[in-house]
């Protein structure tokens, strides 16, 4: 890092430190160090990563992360997302989920999928190389995503959302 930025990573936590910054607020201090700093943005994440966890922060369990996200009127979509998760899961034993803030990646070698619950919807986001036909994908969606897939309810998870999950699976080996 030192090579790369000029301090290294105790010294760069050191200074955060010494800002009025909450170390806590890992997206204020990325925000300083690109915009006061011009730290690129690995380093940022490194560097405010540290600097959180010295000031007492624990990142959530994945069991956390998801629970935060599916809580209160979001905790009826639950269903849905265990729904997709199982399938995605069972897509192959390399798929592993990931705990995010504000939604879950599925990833074999890089991000194929994400779920990401919003106030009365579930966005399934897909990423590929070269989108299959459907005319239920639109573009964007949560994380590496290419596309989406709006789903309101379990049922709608039908066979052709599992075909879209197994051609993005298959692209991103």
């Amino acid at each position: 890092m030192q090579a790369l930025t000029g301090r290294t990573l105790d010294e760069w936590v050191a200074l955060v430190e010494q800002t009025s910054l909450d170390p806590v607020d890992r997206k204020a201090v990325r925000a300083w160090l690109r915009d006061v700093h011009g730290v690129p943005q690995n380093s940022q994440w490194a560097i405010a990563d540290a600097a959180a966890r010295r000031a007492g922060w624990v990142e959530p369990t994945f069991t956390e992360y998801v629970e935060s996200q599916y809580s209160g009127r979001k905790e009826v979509l639950r269903p849905l997302f265990d729904r997709i998760a199982t399938l995605v899961l069972g897509l192959g034993e390399d798929v592993r989920a990931e705990g995010r803030a504000t939604y879950v990646p599925f990833v074999r070698g890089r991000q194929f999928a994400a779920v990401q619950a919003l106030a009365s919807r579930i966005d399934l986001g897909l990423r590929f190389t070269s989108a299959p036909d459907s005319a239920r994908l639109t573009p964007g969606g949560p994380g590496q995503s290419t596309h989406k897939v709006s789903l309101t309810g379990a049922d709608e998870v039908d066979g052709e959302v599992e075909a879209l999950l197994l051609a993005a699976y298959e692209q991103n080996a």
